[in-house]
């Protein structure tokens, strides 16, 4: 049986470190691949995991079949894991 949570309480979300790393990989070869066939990366991408749309993603490299290789939501928290990275650094 599901336990209820308290409005007040955060959820957890969190994926493991292999799977990061996958998705880093993954954003890393759409993203070439996007720049290859002069789309902008950040548009196609962010269309993508919003709408779970592939044709978002050009299929040239096998761009993607790979990037749904993972889940929309593992894309994502690792885009914004890595934009807070770097504001720490700033």
């Amino acid at each position: 049986m599901k336990e209820k949570r308290d409005k007040q309480e955060t959820a957890y979300f969190g994926i493991e470190k292999v799977k990061k790393e996958e998705a880093k990989y993954i954003l890393k070869k759409v993203y070439e691949a996007l720049k290859e066939k002069g789309y902008n990366p950040v548009s196609q991408l962010t269309g993508y995991i919003l709408s779970g749309d592939p044709t978002y993603i050009t299929s040239h490299k096998n761009a993607r079949a790979i990037v749904t290789r993972v889940e929309k939501d593992e894309l994502l928290e690792v885009l914004v894991e890595n934009y807070f990275e770097i504001l720490e650094q700033n």
